[in-house]
Parts: C-alpha cells; sequence; structure tokens
C-alpha cells in the first residue's frame, strides 16, 4: 500500500501561534496516521507578496495577540516568555534547520522543537547563529559543523528556494498546513485539518 502524503508544517520560529502548533502537529499526525513534514520559512517572504505584516507590529491587533498567546499558554500549562524584542528574526535557526536535514535526516525535527521550546522560554536568540549552533550537542550533533553549515551558500539558497516556492503555491501565514494539496491556516484550524485528514475531505 502506498504511504500517505504527509502533513506539511509550514512556520515561522517567531510565530507565537506557530509555537503552540509545534506542540499538537506530531501527535495529530499520528493520530491520522500522517508523517509531519516540519518546514521553517521566513514569513517576510510572504509579507512581500500580501502585503501583511507581523502581528506584534501591527497596532491594536498585537496587542490583542500577545494577551492571546499568554492565555492560550496558561490554558495549555506551557512557558511562554519569548524575548522582550520578540519577535526575533530567526533566518540562522531556518538554516540550521535545513542544513541538519541535508546532513543528519531524522535530526531537523527534534532540532525545531527545542528551538520553539527554548525560544518561548527565554532562553534562545534564534537570531544569533553562535547560539543556535549552540543546540547542537543536544542533539548529538557537532557544534562547530552546525556553526559553518548554517552559513554554507547551498544552505541559504535552499532556505531561500523553499520560502519562494512555498509563497508560490500560495502558503502565506504561520503556522500553514498542507495535506493532500488542500491549505489550512492558522493553529485554531487544527481540528479541521484532522476531521479533513479523518473523512477524506468534504
Amino acid at each position: 500500500m502506498k504511504a500517505a502524503v504527509p502533513i506539511e508544517f509550514w512556520f515561522d520560529f517567531s510565530s507565537g501561534y506557530a509555537y503552540f502548533a509545534a506542540l499538537e502537529i506530531d501527535a495529530l499526525g499520528a493520530r491520522v496516521g500522517r508523517a509531519v513534514l516540519w518546514r521553517p520559512y521566513m514569513l517576510g517572504t510572504a509579507f512581500k507578496v500580501t502585503g501583511m505584516r507581523g502581528l506584534s507590529s501591527t497596532p491594536v491587533k498585537g496587542d490583542y495577540a500577545r494577551h492571546d498567546w499568554a492565555r492560550a499558554a496558561r490554558r495549555l500549562g506551557v512557558p511562554f516568555a519569548p524575548p522582550p524584542d520578540h519577535p526575533k528574526i530567526a533566518l540562522p535557526a531556518t538554516r540550521a534547520f535545513y542544513w541538519i536535514e541535508a546532513n543528519h535526516p531524522g535530526h531537523e525535527a527534534p532540532f525545531a522543537r527545542d528551538v520553539f521550546r527554548r525560544y518561548y522560554s527565554g532562553a534562545l536568540d534564534t537570531s544569533d547563529p553562535d547560539a543556535v549552533a549552540g543546540l547542537a550537542p543536544a542533539l548529538g550533533l557537532d557544534r562547530a559543523a552546525l556553526r559553518a553549515g548554517l552559513e554554507a551558500s547551498a544552505i541559504k539558497e535552499r532556505a531561500r528556494a523553499l520560502g519562494d516556492a512555498a509563497v508560490a503555491r500560495g502558503i502565506f501565514g504561520s503556522p500553514f498546513f498542507m495535506i493532500d494539496g488542500e491549505p489550512f491556516w492558522g493553529w485554531d484550524r487544527l481540528p479541521m485539518l484532522e476531521d479533513w485528514a479523518r473523512s477524506g475531505g468534504w
């Protein structure tokens, strides 16, 4: 039998709602018998096309988002203490993910989960390549190799190209999910995505 196509999970590490989605998406995938393809990208790539701006920098809406993130974290019983100057530009973390995927497949999703956990606990600056490389030993990887790898031109190009291709497919937010070509935008769409996966769509 042909394996089911994975659920694509597109996100920016600096997206608060993506953090909450990251806590749930693997369990959801297991419940519906789907692997999850983790895909970090830079939301700025989408903003250039859509004209949107990040929640944190949007008047009124940003205040609500910060309140909602804290409320959601309390409800879930998880930390939510991003850096005071949130959102950080998570380009080094994104590039590191793709270097790990290329050179140590199977370690990229654990890396992403660790980035989310540490960033939203106030323990990681995702814009600092040295800090990002510091996560390598916990995954059994070489810190110096990861630090060099996230600067490699081929990795920079892969991260950029994947982001451009995502936006060209209509992916514009974080978190954003694709299942069998069907798009779902937002953490609050996870129950609908799960129903779609179970039913085959409607």
